[in-house]
C-alpha cells in the first residue's frame, strides 16, 4: 500500500508531483491510523488526497479508503463507506495499492479476516445483500485472489479463517453463504503444526467444528486412519471417527445442519450443551 515515511519518499518518487501524492497518501493512512472523524476523513479523501496511478495523480476510491479502515480498525469509517457506497466499496482497488498486477478476489474479506476485525467484517456481510444477483454475492465470498507475496494468495477468505485460527470471523461468513468444502485440507495442515500453541490449537477445532456444521456432507478422510493415535489426540475421539469414516454423523449433528441450512442466524441462539464445541 502506497504509505512511505517521508525519509524514503526523495528515493522512491520520480517527480515533484508523485512526491507529493505520496505525501498526501501518507498523511491520510496517519489520520484513519489516528480515528479522526468521518467527515475530516472524507474531506482529505475528496479534496486533500491523491495517489499516484499510471503516471498522474488520482483521489482515493472508497475501496481503498475502506482497506485503511479495516486495517486501523475505524470502525465510524467503514461503516460510513459501506453505508454511502455500498457493494461498490467492496470493489477492486488501484494497481497503486498493490504490487501484484493480477492481484484480485475480495481483498476487504481477507483483510478483515487477517488482522481480525470482527465488526468490521460483519458490516461486509450486511452489504452483500445490495449485490444485484445471489450468484455475485457467492463469488465473491468464494473468490480466490490476493498479492502473490502474501501467504494468503490464492486462497478463500474462509481459507484465510482457518489457516489463522479465527472461528469467530469464520463463523460469520458461512452463516452468509461462503462455501466450506475447500478449507478442511488448510485446517488439517494447520492442525498438524508443532508450533501450535494450545489456545490456537483449541480455535483451530473451533473452526473445525464450523467447518462441519456447514458441509453438506461429512467427507471420508481415509488416510487419517494411517496414524489414528495420532490423529484422534488432535481431532478428539468423535471427529476422528467421523472423518475417518468409522462412525456416522450423529443425528445432532444432522439436526444442526440442517439448522444451518434453513436458518442459520439462529445457531447462536442454542444453549450451551448444543453447540459444536461441546462434540469433541
Amino acid at each position: 500500500m502506497p504509505w512511505l515515511v517521508s525519509s524514503q519518499l526523495d528515493h522512491t518518487a520520480s517527480s515533484p508531483s508523485e512526491r507529493q501524492c505520496e505525501r498526501t497518501s501518507f498523511a491520510f493512512y496517519c489520520a484513519v491510523r489516528d480515528t479522526l472523524p468521518v467527515w475530516l476523513l472524507e474531506d482529505m479523501r475528496n479534496t486533500e488526497v491523491f495517489c499516484w496511478e499510471d503516471g498522474q495523480p488520482r483521489a482515493f476510491t472508497p475501496s481503498e479508503a475502506l482497506l485503511y479502515a479495516l486495517v486501523h480498525d475505524h470502525q465510524d469509517y467503514a461503516h460510513y463507506l459501506l453505508s454511502r457506497f455500498s457493494v461498490s466499496a467492496l470493489g477492486a482497488h488501484g494497481r497503486s495499492f498493490c504490487c501484484c498486477k493480477m492481484a484480485g478476489g475480495a481483498p476487504h474479506l481477507s483483510m478483515a479476516v487477517r488482522y481480525n476485525r470482527i465488526s468490521i467484517l460483519g458490516m461486509i456481510m450486511n452489504t452483500l445483500k445490495d449485490f444485484s444477483m445471489e450468484r455475485m454475492r457467492r463469488d465473491y465470498l468464494d473468490s480466490r485472489g490476493g498479492c502473490t507475496h502474501c501467504a494468503d494468495a490464492g486462497k478463500t477468505a474462509v481459507e484465510v479463517a482457518c489457516m489463522l485460527a479465527r472461528p469467530e470471523c469464520l463463523m460469520l461468513m458461512l452463516v452468509h453463504g461462503a462455501r466450506p468444502e475447500n478449507a478442511l485440507d488448510v485446517l488439517l495442515q494447520q492442525l498438524q503444526l508443532q508450533s501450535c500453541s494450545m489456545t490456537e490449537r483449541h480455535r483451530m477445532l473451533c473452526c473445525l467444528d464450523f467447518l462441519l456444521l456447514f458441509l453438506t456432507k461429512t467427507p471420508t478422510l481415509h488416510f487419517l486412519q494411517d496414524e489414528p493415535q495420532r490423529w484422534q489426540s488432535l481431532l478428539g475421539n468423535k471427529v476422528f471417527r467421523w472423518l475417518s469414516g468409522l462412525a456416522p454423523p450423529t443425528l445432532l449433528l444432522q439436526a444442526l445442519r440442517t439448522l444451518a441450512r434453513d436458518v442459520p442466524g439462529q445457531l447462536a441462539a442454542l444453549p450451551e450443551f448444543l453447540q459444536p464445541h461441546s462434540w469433541s
